[in-house]
């Protein structure tokens, strides 16, 4: 069952900043479609949507088994939104702001007894500044961190698996109050990820096919960007037509030992006659504003905002044989909406 938080409150005539959290975290979910047909409804759903109260949601799953090809000995949700008073760290660097926090973790996990991890993290933190800086004015765009986020001990076959991850990767947050999906510094590092697949060498050609097609997206994305960079109405309306980006946190895949019919590209390992398993894929989008929460402005009609949003999958699998079917595994998403 789904622990949730939903408290829409509607701001009065005042024009004093607030902010609205939203975030929501799963262990698992998923579908078995053979050699059963069966849902995997989300294990451990925790939601914070649409409400301007600090808040701390968590849930704890015990150990489970589905039909005895996947099971995990126990996982853990956390979604957490606060208001940081004005707080300067040893830099200098004031932190003042909303933070919203989305966690979800998953420990013994086994699927066939072919991939299996101790301990898989997805930690996802938005924080929206509040500051007189010019350079970082109130804003609708967060910077995001990922910090927290990891593998520990995975596995092929009993082989081990090292992922070494940039939870950089995103960057810092985009000047003027962009979206990411205008900032030309994380459009051009998730271009360069793709150029790196399309570059290594036996790629399927179904697959170069596929990245060359989001190569080109790309491109198109960064011409619409930059043409609308000096028009507010791209970052309010979403015109772009764009309304999400994805990518991975994943920045190499080592096999120490070679693995029998187990090839690696980008962020996905290919294990022949089970399927294919993408680690720590990051999806950036647009939501529209929540129709609970609008800004006025001056004496006008209400409107509402949008944000980005980040959602981390940290194990997407798509099974085929014996079993198949896809799931999802310790997934967290973040983001929130910043008025007026």
């Amino acid at each position: 069952m789904a622990a949730s938080m939903n408290l829409p409150m509607m701001p009065g005539p005042s024009r004093e900043p607030y902010h609205a959290y939203h975030a929501e975290a799963y262990i698992l979910k998923g579908e078995l479609k053979q050699p059963i047909q069966q849902p995997i409804e989300p294990y451990g759903l925790v939601v914070l949507e649409n409400t301007r109260r600090e808040s701390l949601i968590t849930q704890s799953v015990g150990e489970t088994n589905i039909e005895g090809l996947i099971s995990f000995k126990r996982g853990h949700t956390r979604v957490a939104g606060a208001h940081v008073k004005p707080k300067t760290d040893i830099f200098g660097e004031d932190h003042a702001g909303w933070i919203t926090l989305s966690t979800a973790a998953l420990e013994g996990y086994n699927v066939e007894d072919i991939v299996t991890a101790d301990r898989v993290v997805a930690q996802v933190s938005t924080q929206h500044p509040m500051t007189d800086n010019p350079k970082y004015p109130i804003g609708h765009v967060p910077r995001v961190n990922f910090i927290g986020t990891r593998f520990e001990n995975l596995r092929i076959g009993g082989y081990p698996v090292e992922v070494e991850l940039d939870l950089a990767f995103c960057g810092p947050r985009p000047e003027g109050d962009h979206s990411y999906l205008q900032d030309g510094g994380f459009l051009d590092r998730v271009q360069r990820q793709l150029d790196g697949i399309v570059e290594t060498r036996d790629l399927p050609e179904s697959l170069e096919k596929k990245y060359s097609a989001e190569i080109v997206y790309i491109d198109d994305l960064k011409k619409r960007a930059k043409d609308s960079k000096n028009d507010d109405s791209w970052n309010q309306t979403g015109a772009n037509g764009y309304p999400k980006l994805r990518c991975s946190l994943v920045k190499k895949i080592k096999l120490p030992v070679e693995v029998p019919g187990v090839r690696t590209f980008g962020n996905a390992i290919f294990i022949r006659d089970f399927g294919s398993v993408y680690l720590a894929e990051l999806e950036v989008g647009i939501n529209q504003g929540h129709s609970a929460f609008r800004h006025r402005r001056d004496n006008g009609p209400s409107e509402p905002h949008n944000s980005n949003y980040f959602t981390l999958n940290m194990l997407d699998m798509r099974l085929g044989c014996p079993a198949a079917g896809g799931t999802s595994g310790a997934s967290a998403t973040s983001n929130g909406n910043t008025y007026p």
